[in-house]
């Protein structure tokens, strides 16, 4: 019996299963589901590499002669089928962007992004294909380990330029996810980072202070000490903090949006209260935006949204089994019903939670969209947006739909 073809063949099946339809309970099965439907549903040209050359080993020793040998081929072509379904779903990611751009910006969104901001550079399918995993590139330099307030390691950041150090440059600040309980900076959207400092920009991961040792607004408290730090100390690297957007992943979407929707709050800036924290736009990626573990709701984002809101870039995927997408469309709702500035929303076929880990063609085409989304915003003199038709699918509230209690 072909054991090792079995195993691998099972695995890479269970795996393109999970990534189809993820498990949802009971919790520990879930759990599994998304681990390995992510790395599935984000890597399948890997997965499928991987499965045609072990299938070809099998075939080469004489392991498909036996019963058991003729099963395990059989599962690895109903398998193949299943990732080319999942390739399928990653490659629409591009044009659910374009379009998501298109009807929150305006049909002549392209006019007013910079030339050559999309496709993300050359080489960059070979890149997907063949090395997917984030890797600094050789023109972008890290200075790691700054701190930015008195509480040790947990108050650090590390800023991203590019070589030549320009003058001037737009910043990104963002903030890692991990349900305010785990997590590291340099660790989450590195393919957005890094194409930022390409660009020009100057780029800032943080991290922040955990659960248990504290708890809201502690973290927000970090965040806007961030903020703060940029604009005292950006200068020293090439920034021009006047515009500064901030963007954070899961907990850090989270984070991100209460930053931006409380600027200059005295009570969430003890000892810099007249710090400058506002911010230009909000780059939110498989956010939460529900309450903080059970506290009242204003420890959630929907409740600090006025009319003079920031612009928002939001984006979900469909398959999300640690913050359901409908709490992502309640937010982009609850923003659309209240603020004057552009809100653009996107939700990702196929795409699980934390698809912002590798440089798969489904994130490659997020980042173009965010680059996109922030070269708009710099260019547009002011708030702008695009109404639309109440119908409009994207930012439906379905009746009575759950949203959950507590970071993932």
């Amino acid at each position: 019996m072909p054991v090792g073809y079995l195993w691998t063949v099972g695995v890479v099946a269970v795996g393109t299963l999970c990534a189809l339809a993820p498990v949802r309970r009971p919790r520990p099965l879930a759990e599994l589901s998304f681990r390995l439907g992510l790395v599935v549903g984000e890597l399948p040209f890997l997965a499928l590499a991987w499965l045609a050359l072990w299938t070809a080993v099998a075939f080469t020793q004489g392991d498909v002669d036996a019963p058991a040998g003729r099963a395990a081929v059989a599962l690895a072509a109903l398998t193949a089928a299943g990732l080319v379904l999942v390739i399928r779903r990653g490659l629409r990611g591009r044009a659910v962007i374009d379009d998501a751009l298109a009807e929150g910006l305006g049909a002549d969104w392209r006019a007013a992004t910079a030339p050559g901001v999309t496709p993300g550079g050359k080489g960059r399918l070979a890149r997907t294909l063949l090395w997917p995993f984030p890797h600094r590139p050789r023109d972008v330099v890290r200075v790691a380990d700054l701190p930015y307030g008195p509480a040790g390691r947990r108050q650090r950041l590390d800023v991203y330029h590019h070589r030549a150090r320009p003058s001037g440059a737009p910043v990104l600040i963002h903030l890692h996810g991990g349900g305010y309980r785990g997590g590291r900076k340099n660790s989450q959207s590195l393919p957005l980072l890094h194409r930022f400092a390409r660009r020009g920009w100057v780029c800032v991961s943080a991290d922040y202070r955990l659960r248990p040792e504290v708890r809201h607004p502690e973290h927000l408290i970090d965040a806007k000490r961030v903020i703060a730090w940029v604009r005292e100390h950006g200068h020293a690297y090439g920034a021009d903090p006047a515009t500064l957007f901030v963007a954070g992943s899961s907990a850090g979407a989270h984070l991100a949006a209460l930053a931006a929707l409380t600027p200059g709050a005295p009570a969430l800036q003890p000892g810099f209260e007249t710090a400058d924290t506002s911010v230009t736009a909000v780059i939110a990626l498989n956010g939460y935006y529900g309450p903080y573990f059970g506290q009242g709701p204003e420890s959630s984002p929907s409740a600090h949204i006025t009319a003079d809101a920031p612009p928002f870039l939001l984006v979900h995927g469909d398959r999300d089994t640690v913050v359901p997408v409908t709490a992502a469309r309640r937010f982009a709702a609850d923003l659309r019903d209240a603020s004057v500035a552009t809100v653009v929303y996107a939700e990702l076929p196929g795409a699980q939670h934390a698809f912002d880990l590798f440089h798969s063609p489904r994130f490659e085409a997020v980042v173009d969209g965010a680059e996109a989304f922030a070269h708009w915003v710099i260019a547009s003199p002011g708030p702008r947006r695009v109404r639309r038709p109440p119908c409009w699918r994207r930012t439906g509230r379905p009746a009575g739909s759950p949203s959950p209690a507590a970071p993932p």
